[in-house]
């Protein structure tokens, strides 16, 4: 009857990341921000696969202890066992990829947060919630998260609970390297093998490499290691070898590595080690709780290695349960996994955050609308977007399942004023009324401007197409539409593509459907759709089953308006309402049109507008609650 699977503890940190590859960490010129930490890596990676993890860490009371706590959450690890110190600082890991050898991390960790840790930090009523316990070896290098870390084992232990040790042997951390020898992963200590076997008595399960066995063992004989730990542990030993795998000793040490039980292994080319041995421990404890054999938990725990080892960062390179599903069934269809589109595309789509499965979104991202009313400036316009802001906050008064649609051309200020709110963002990256399709200048011709964009913005991209359309459109919209969905990706940002073929020529209950399977043969797999009104049932049943044959896990699709008027988006509302894919609508002018016009010729004052337009997105809202809630 226990809430959690299972608790780790020790380090945490913001780890930036080199995004340049092959260069000293000297010549990185921007950094990828992920959270690390080897617990905090392996609460990450234990959640992803479906285990309730929770971590005991220290933070500080700063921009960066709240990044690893937000991120936690979106991970879906419980936050109760963070420590937020207001007296130091997060710790933070610079890292780059040199090569297919060397991975050079700079360690920032001087008085940091978890280093904090003291035994009154450790509930043991928390502890006690857990079905286990998974330690790692940093936090046995100091007398003060040492007494933390015996505590919270001592406890597990006095209940029955099952422990576990990652021995993460790093020797800087341990003041036996300098701080330029981050990359070292071994130096011979006798201090710091007396100090690890103190406490390996109190282990179930205890995981390393072979250099890690060599300093918990005090040898570098990689036999007589393991047996000088199984002297003073009875603990199941899983000793990594690289590329060979890893081997399981749950009895005597035998006289070769090879005769322990072993997992199969999966040929893939290494492109970061980085956190590679967090995403194994991940996959071994997820078999582990599960109480799989030992080849099985071995199976999970190679091939979460493998995929982590394929990409960049630490926890988001980890899979997720129905990723590892989906490896397994399908086998390596290329070593270098991160450009097996399939399964980058699984990852991608596993592993987004957030909860959206109702939208109602209040898009006020017109721009050509607005620079056509009368009186309308450019700074005319993002005032009263700001006001369209302001309504929508109004309205949604903190809860989750609302949003807007903002441009930035002429919204900037309203986009800037959102980032402490907990709506959804859109952003618009068409010119508009373009075809084929042209962008926003802001974006840069490189679309380099994505990079400027924050992680929980979304791309949308509104495409005039249609089925008819002659091969000279297509082939120019195909483009745009393609590279505008790479770019987005790869600056790790989630895309919403709208189509509106009727408003190009005559349509009929196929039409969105075909346009939408063009894109979909092209290889464009778009988080979100934005489709217009149907008419019919069976218009909406084409267009969503071509969206499940070829996205089982898109996040949905929001129905516009159009412009029309409340009653009549009443009506298209209970018909798309039916649609489970359909999670909301994305609807403008009905919304701000009166109060638009009305403001910018003076005729009414802020609070006025802010009323009219409030009332109306409130009014829309409880149409498609009801809508569903009649569906």
């Amino acid at each position: 009857m226990k809430s959690l699977d299972l608790i780790t503890i020790g380090r945490s940190s913001a780890d930036l990341y080199g995004a340049q590859i092959g260069g000293r960490l000297e010549d990185m010129r921007s950094f990828n921000k992920y959270i690390g930490g080897s617990p905090t890596n392996i609460a990450g990676g234990t959640a992803r696969l479906g285990l309730r993890s929770a971590v005991i860490t220290g933070v500080g009371d700063e921009h960066m202890g709240r990044f690893v706590i937000e991120q936690l959450i979106r991970e879906g690890v419980s936050i109760e066992g963070v420590k937020v110190d207001p007296d130091r600082l997060t710790a933070l890991v610079l890292l780059g990829i040199r090569d297919r050898e060397q991975f050079p991390p700079d360690f920032y960790r001087e008085n940091c947060a978890d280093m904090g840790l003291a035994e009154d930090d450790i509930d043991e009523a928390f502890i006690r919630r857990a079905r286990a316990v998974v330690a790692t070896g940093t936090h046995l290098s100091h007398p003060q998260v040492e007494a933390a870390t015996l505590k919270a084992l001592r406890t597990a232990r006095s209940d029955g609970m099952q422990t576990a040790l990652d021995i993460d042997y790093r020797p800087n951390l341990w003041g036996v390297a300098g701080h330029d020898d981050g990359e070292s992963r071994f130096v011979a200590s006798d201090k710091v093998t007396a100090k690890l076997q103190e406490s390996l008595h109190f282990f179930d399960l205890i995981v390393g490499t072979e250099e890690e066995f060599h300093i918990a063992g005090g040898t570098t004989d990689t036999i007589a290691a393991l047996r000088a730990v199984r002297e003073v542990s009875n603990a199941t030993l899983v000793c990594k070898r690289g590329p060979m795998g890893a081997t399981a000793f749950d009895g005597d040490i035998p006289q070769s590595l090879d005769d322990g039980q072993t997992g199969p292994g999966f040929p893939i080319e290494v492109f970061n080690v980085l956190g590679a041995g967090d995403g194994f421990m991940s996959g071994l404890v997820k078999g582990w709780l599960d109480g799989v054999d030992w080849p099985t938990a071995l199976k999970y725990a190679n091939a979460c290695g493998a995929l982590a080892v394929s990409r960049h960062g630490c926890t988001p390179a980890y899979p997720s349960w129905e990723e590892l599903q989906f490896f397994f069934e399908r086998g390596i269809k290329r070593p270098d996994l991160r450009n097996d589109s399939a399964l980058e595309q699984v990852h991608w789509a596993s592993n987004r955050k957030g909860d959206w499965n109702t939208l109602r979104v209040f898009a006020f991202d017109h721009r050509r609308q607005f620079e056509e009313m009368d009186g309308a400036t450019p700074e005319k316009i993002g005032q009263f977007k700001m006001l369209c802001l302001k309504a929508a906050t109004a309205v949604a008064c903190d809860q989750t399942g609302y949003g807007i649609l903002c441009d930035e051309r002429l919204g900037r200020e309203a986009l800037h004023e959102v980032a402490d709110e907990r709506l959804w963002v859109g952003r618009p990256v068409e010119w508009p009324g373009s075809r084929p399709l042209g962008v926003e200048p802001q974006l840069g011709p490189d679309f380099g401007g994505f990079s400027e964009w924050p992680g929980n913005h979304v791309v949308k991209c509104l495409c005039f197409a249609h089925p008819d359309d002659d091969a000279e459109m297509w082939t120019k919209q195909e483009a745009a539409v393609l590279r505008l969905f790479h770019a987005a990706r790869r600056n790790r940002l989630e895309f919403l593509l709208e189509v509106i073929p009727s408003q190009i020529g005559p349509v009929n209950e196929h039409s969105t459907a075909d346009v939408i399977q063009r894109f979909y043969d092209i290889g464009v797999f778009p988080d979100w759709w934005k489709l217009e009104p149907f008419q019919t049932d069976t218009a909406w049943q084409n267009a969503i089953e071509t969206i499940g044959r070829n996205d089982p896990r898109v996040r949905g699709i929001v129905v516009l308006g159009l412009g029309e008027s409340e009653e009549t988006l009443a009506a298209s509302f209970a018909l798309a309402a039916r649609q489970p894919l359909v999670k909301g609508f994305a609807v403008g002018r009905t919304i701000f049109g009166d109060a638009a016009r009305d403001w910018l010729k003076g005729n009414i004052d802020d609070m006025a507008a802010i009323a009219q337009m409030s009332d109306r997105y409130a009014r829309l809202c409880h149409i498609w609650d009801e809508a569903r809630g009649a569906a």
